[in-house]
């Protein structure tokens, strides 16, 4: 299937997110596919995804990103500051503004990809949305205490990012990691590093993706106070000296 077929599929977009009670309408699924349709096209000459096929793409980044919001609790929508952490090719971040008009700052260490997606931003018109070549470590004061939600999504451990996200988010503002099978260790170990943080797990959601293309777990913290360590800590200290180990 060729990129400038993409709109038809709008249908089969609606259809599985309802399936996880999520409503999607025909202008948010055609700018969700025109996201995909640039991925697509910058793909060719900027590695952003390894998923090239349309209707597993459909599956694997559109709808896998809009998970979170089928999740008891979680709730966006215009006045919502988020961050989405090693943003890629904009998922989650990019789906999640579309479909609620929350306000992102999607960040990734990666130049080439930061670029392709301040790219799409603009061509997708998305005014409250901003890309940024960043470490999480690094990122200025004013984006600090005030964030409501942080998005993670495949990108690390679960205690380096309970790490990653606790000076970022404000009191009750939560972290929301999508994983595929996390191990009962990382799991435990993120608990421990929640407790340095600050922050504490409130829940913790199963999906089947459709076509059998994936189980996914959704955990979600919630910062509860202040952290017992100054964070964040130096660039690199998460990774190489992770809480709760």
């Amino acid at each position: 299937m060729e990129s400038q077929d993409l709109g038809s599929l709008a249908p089969e977009l609606v259809e599985s997110l309802r399936a996880y009670g999520i409503d999607c309408d025909e202008p948010r699924a055609q700018l969700l596919l025109r996201h995909l349709e640039l991925v697509i096209e910058k793909n060719r000459v900027v590695n952003l995804t390894r998923i090239t096929s349309p209707e597993e793409a459909l599956q694997l980044h559109v709808v896998d990103s809009l998970l979170p919001l089928a999740c008891p609790g979680i709730s966006l929508s215009a006045g919502t500051r988020f961050v989405d952490l090693g943003t890629g090719a904009g998922y989650p971040g990019i789906p999640l503004a579309i479909m609620t008009g929350a306000t992102g700052l999607l960040i990734d260490s990666v130049g080439k990809k930061v670029a392709a997606v301040g790219e799409f931003v603009d061509q997708l018109g998305l005014s409250d949305v901003s890309a940024l070549h960043a470490r999480v470590e690094e990122l200025p004061p004013a984006h600090l205490g005030v964030q409501d939600y942080v998005f993670a999504r495949a990108v690390a451990q679960a205690n380096v990012l309970v790490e990653y996200a606790s000076p970022l988010l404000r009191t009750h503002g939560s972290l929301v990691l999508e994983k595929g099978r996390p191990t009962q260790e990382e799991v435990e170990a993120s608990l421990r590093a929640a407790k340095v943080c600050g922050m504490r797990l409130v829940s913790r959601e199963t999906f089947e993706l459709p076509n059998e293309l994936g189980h996914r777990e959704i955990l979600v913290y919630e910062k509860v106070s202040k952290p017992k360590v100054k964070l964040p800590r130096r660039t690199g200290m998460a990774k190489r000296e992770p809480l709760g180990e």
